[in-house]
């Protein structure tokens, strides 16, 4: 094997400044260390400098960032999309009568249920008091009559058209509504049956009272004048009475008019309109 000096002279005087013993062993390991580190330097300029952005195909930091945020984005439709298909499955799993996936299995929405505690507001308990007791006035509206015809369904004459000026309110003894018309307005009855009241009363005056079908009745106090006598038969809309202001309970020209069913009072509102 041939060794090999490099050396060094001084231009000037030619005198040898320095030398380096050269072979091939040492020029391969010389010019891999050099290929090694300059490689190195390459990856570390472009990994972790902008450098990096000015390579073809490269995307900038405005780009990765936008990558980013479609990735996650495209991960949150993906959820939604497979939480969709879950819920119209479960509704058509329940319309067919089965039992819905994960029903019994997630309770990640029944931790804790034992710890839930329920508060009950001041104004949540005036309402329910005043509901209740509204309703337990009303207990039998919703039975059906003896020939199977529900209240609802039955078709109420309008007494007279006027304005309503004190409500149903069975709390304060008002069972029924005041209506204010115009003068001399014609009281009609509200359904076909039979007179069984038709007098006077020194509290509300003259008061007529028609007894009907499916245990129904109707009441007509404060009027000023009376059409029909006890024992007649009238039908729905007939003129049985004049709006008046007769009696010690009035307050002025008006109509009360009550319905009755079973021996509970009912709201006319919820009948007849006015």
């Amino acid at each position: 094997m041939h060794k090999y000096r490099l050396v060094v002279l001084n231009e000037s005087t030619f005198e040898e400044v320095g030398f380096i013993r050269l072979s091939r062993l040492n020029i391969f390991a010389v010019s891999g260390f050099i290929l090694i580190l300059v490689i190195a330097i390459v990856y570390t300029v472009i990994a972790y400098t902008p450098i990096k952005e000015f390579i073809p195909g490269y995307p900038d930091a405005m780009m990765s960032h936008h990558i980013r945020q479609n990735a996650m984005k495209l991960d949150s439709i993906e959820r939604e999309l497979a939480m969709r298909d879950q819920y119209f499955q479960n509704i058509n799993r329940i319309v067919n009568g089965e039992m819905p996936e994960n029903y019994l299995n997630d309770t990640s929405t029944l931790k804790g249920q034992d710890d839930i505690v329920f508060i009950r507001s001041e104004n949540d308990s005036i309402l329910r008091e005043q509901v209740e007791a509204e309703e337990q006035f009303r207990l039998s509206v919703l039975d059906k009559p003896a020939n199977g015809k529900n209240l609802h369904e039955l078709h109420f004459f309008t007494p007279v058209q006027g304005i309503i000026t004190n409500s149903f309110n069975p709390l304060e003894n008002h069972y029924g509504v005041d209506l204010v018309a115009g003068p001399n307005e014609v009281v009609k009855a509200t359904l076909a049956g039979t007179v069984i009241l038709a007098a006077w009363t020194l509290e509300t005056g003259y008061v007529i009272q028609i007894q009907h079908d499916n245990n129904l009745m109707s009441v007509y106090k404060h009027n000023a004048e009376l059409f029909k006598s006890e024992g007649e038969i009238v039908n729905a809309g007939d003129a049985i009475a004049v709006i008046g202001n007769s009696g010690e309970l009035t307050t002025g020209p008006h109509l009360h008019l009550e319905l009755w069913h079973n021996g509970v009072p009912l709201d006319p509102v919820n009948y007849i309109v006015f």
